[in-house]
Parts: C-alpha cells; sequence; structure tokens
C-alpha cells in the first residue's frame, strides 16, 4: 500500500526540484530540473529506486524549540493540490519506504538496530491503527470563561494519512542518510504490527518519558487502554508514593543515561542539542509568566501570583493546571495545552512542580514529551544493553503481541 504524507501546506505556489524523469497524470514528461506550479498536478517518477523530488525551506519541529527549516528530497510521488488556504505538497510513498525514512527522522540511523527495529515495527503500527478504528482518537474537550480543557488527536488531516512532522511522526524522505541497518530494520519486520487480544496496537511513543511512563487518559480522552498504562521504566523499579518527590530526584532508569556516545548515535542532530531531558528547569518572573499565558491563551490575568497542579497522572504529568493571577484566574488541560501555555515553544512535558523563589516561578520538570507508551531514550539504552526488539515492546506495551 501507499502512504500520503503532507509536506507542506498554506502555500500560494510550490517549487520543486525534480532529479530524473517524472510524468504527470496525462503522460506529460518532465526532465530533471526546477520547476514552479500554480495549480493542481501530480508527478509520478519514472523509476520510483532512482529518481527524487526536492523541497526547499520545510518546516520542521513546527511550533517546539528545534523550529527550523530544511532543504529535504523526497522518492514517491509528487502531488499538489489546491485548498482554499493555499496549496498543498503531498508525497504518495510505499509503506515500507515511509516506515524506513522514519524510523531514520525519528531517531538516528546508526541506531541499534533492535531499536530500529523496534521502532519500525510501532511505526508501521500507529499508522495503521486508525484505518481501523476511525472512531476513536480524536480531538476534544470543553471551553468556558475559566477552564480550557483540550487534547488533539489525528483526524486534522483530511487531504492526506499523516504529516511529515512532530504531530504524526517524523518524515524526511530521504534526507537524511540511511544506514544499512535502517533498511535491514524494516526488512526484518516486514509486515508485523503490534497487537492486542489480536487488533493492532495504536502504539504511542515519546522522546523520554522522565523514569515513570503515563497512561494513555492524561494526555487523550478519558479511556483506559491496557497496554498504554503508567509503569516504571527500569529492570527493578519502585516508584516514589508522591509524584513531587519523584520529580524532584534523579532516581535510575533505563531513560537516565548521560552516555555521549549512545545519545549521539541515537538522536538526529537537532536533537543533540537538548540534553537537559531526563531532569530540567525554567524560570518566569510573574509578569512574564502572565505575558505568555495572555500571548498563548488570549487570558488577560495580570501578574501572576499562583501556579498550582490540580490533577496529576501516574508519572506526575499535570492535565489541569490552575494559574491565578491579580485580575482572574484559568484551569488549564491536558498534558499538551499545559505545555503549549507554558512556553514560547513547549515545555519538555508537564511533569513538573513548582516553587517560588525570590519572586520567581521556578518549574522543575521531568520528561521529554508526553511519556505513553514507548520511551525512545529508554528503548535505546534497552537495546545497547543487548534486549531484542520483543523484549523492548513487551516492557513499554504490556500484554501485546507481535504478529503479521
Amino acid at each position: 500500500m501507499n502512504v500520503s504524507v503532507g509536506l507542506i501546506e498554506g502555500q500560494s505556489a510550490a517549487e520543486v526540484e525534480l532529479t530524473g524523469a517524472f510524468t504527470d497524470a496525462s503522460g506529460k514528461p518532465y526532465r530533471p530540473g526546477r520547476y514552479r506550479f500554480t495549480s493542481e498536478v501530480t508527478l509520478a517518477p519514472s523509476d520510483p529506486a532512482s529518481c527524487a523530488f526536492a523541497l526547499d525551506d520545510v518546516t520542521i519541529g513546527i511550533g517546539f524549540h528545534w523550529e527550523r527549516m530544511e532543504r529535504q528530497v523526497f522518492r514517491g510521488a509528487f502531488r499538489l493540490m489546491k485548498r482554499a488556504a493555499g496549496m498543498t505538497v503531498i508525497n504518495d510513498v510505499p509503506l515500507e519506504d515511509y516506515v524506513t525514512s522514519v524510523i531514520s527522522s525519528e531517531m538516528s540511523a546508526s541506531c541499534p538496530l533492535e531499536l530500529l527495529k523496534a521502532h519500525a515495527l510501532i511505526s508501521r503500527s500507529w499508522l495503521w491503527f486508525p484505518k481501523a478504528n476511525s472512531s476513536r482518537s480524536g480531538s476534544g474537550g470543553r471551553l468556558d470563561s475559566h477552564e480550557i480543557l483540550r487534547w488533539y488527536g489525528r483526524e486534522a488531516h483530511p487531504d492526506f494519512d499523516v504529516c511529515a512532522d512532530d504531530h504524526c511522526q517524523r518524515y524526511q524522505g530521504v534526507t537524511k542518510a540511511f544506514s544499512p541497518a535502517a533498511a535491514a530494520a524494516v526488512r526484518a519486520t516486514a509486515g508485523e504490527f503490534l497487537r492486542y487480544n489480536g487488533a493492532i496496537c495504536d502504539a504511542r511513543f515519546s522522546k523520554c518519558c522522565g523514569g515513570i511512563t503515563e497512561r494513555y487518559a492524561t494526555a487523550w480522552e478519558d479511556e483506559a487502554i491496557p497496554y498504554l498504562e503508567s509503569f516504571c521504566d527500569g529492570p527493578a523499579q519502585s516508584r516514589s508514593n508522591s509524584p513531587e518527590t519523584w520529580i524532584r530526584s534523579s532516581p535510575p532508569a533505563y531513560c537516565y543515561t548521560d552516555d555521549s556516545a549512545l545519545l549521539s548515535r541515537v538522536l538526529p542532530g537537532f536533537d543533540q542539542e537538548t540534553r537537559d531531558f531526563y531532569r530540567w528547569r525554567v524560570a518566569y518572573s510573574p509578569e512574564e509568566l502572565a505575558d505568555l499565558i495572555g500571548s498563548r491563551l488570549g487570558a488577560d490575568l495580570g501578574p501572576i501570583r499562583d501556579v498550582q497542579a490540580l490533577a496529576r497522572g501516574p508519572s506526575g504529568r499535570i492535565y489541569r493546571l490552575k494559574i491565578t493571577g491579580e485580575r482572574d484566574y484559568i484551569i488549564i488541560g491536558k498534558e499538551l495545552e499545559i505545555r503549549r501555555a507554558l512556553s514560547r515553544t513547549h515545555l519538555y512535558s508537564s511533569a513538573f512542580v513548582v516553587d517560588n523563589e525570590s519572586g520567581r516561578f521556578v518549574l522543575r520538570g521531568a520528561g521529554w514529551g508526553h511519556g505513553v507508551g514507548l520511551c525512545q531514550i529508554g528503548a535505546a539504552v534497552m537495546a545497547n544493553e543487548g534486549k531484542t526488539y520483543i523484549e523492548i515492546l513487551q516492557h513499554y506495551y504490556r500484554g501485546t503481541t507481535v504478529s503479521i
């Protein structure tokens, strides 16, 4: 099967550089070179293995602290759709080629082989899950004068299956240098899916759980999913009774590593800029925090006087947060909405405690991402210690099996 991936949206025109020969739907040939399109077109490669197209200024990490533009190269078909908001560039690519790109974009292609195999399998499962479960994983929430409760699903892409950025899964075509191991991992797991009671799993993952994985309901709708529950990310770990105590400490866990050599093999170049992923710290003055809330949520609370966690998940991630200012208060949830509100980009996670130090609000936090499902850095450490991809998957998705 093919996967349709949205690369760019909202432009007035699309400029593309073709390497190799392409043809449009009418059979018109396009030779190698640069082209500018302002109307809908579909270009198919004459030789999928050697032909490619390149796009300048593709934005990656949209809204996150690593956001930037890159020139990226893709194989497969180039498709341009015209919508009210502008032109949408789509890449139609075979499933296993898509998975190979994802595991080389989400992680470095030099990762341990067993991690690449585990990631190939969950990336394939995550992609396939909504095709069999269209009624689930939608956005939702509620909004009133004092509370914002939102979560974000996957139904925001009516014109393609997935986007190419962190909202779905990172997909950067053949831009990243693929290692033989990445292709070998996809071949070794071709057609395999993660299953629970025979059904394909919604195989969520994040960069670093912070020592305890999170349950599904903390980040999305209030639904208990047996294989997306919370547990300690270590071989013999017991959690503290207090999430606040856990966050303030640095207990051992698979994802607690300062092995620079391993991290350089595991993380893509721009992710290597972030090394305080296990425990982190940010600080704001009351006025800075009020300005953030005003710009991110449109709420005029005045200088902030108190930040209070009303509800936490098992990992300590907050999913209801009350912020009180001189003029008013607001309650924010869930996990991602909190991270967006308290940063110009995104907080690393919503697992944090708040201290007032010399008139400033100091947020001390744990982990990077929502923490649900597989912990990418923890899985890398497990693979480096000799665990197989099956052992890694059964650790992070309890009660699951792997099958075609």
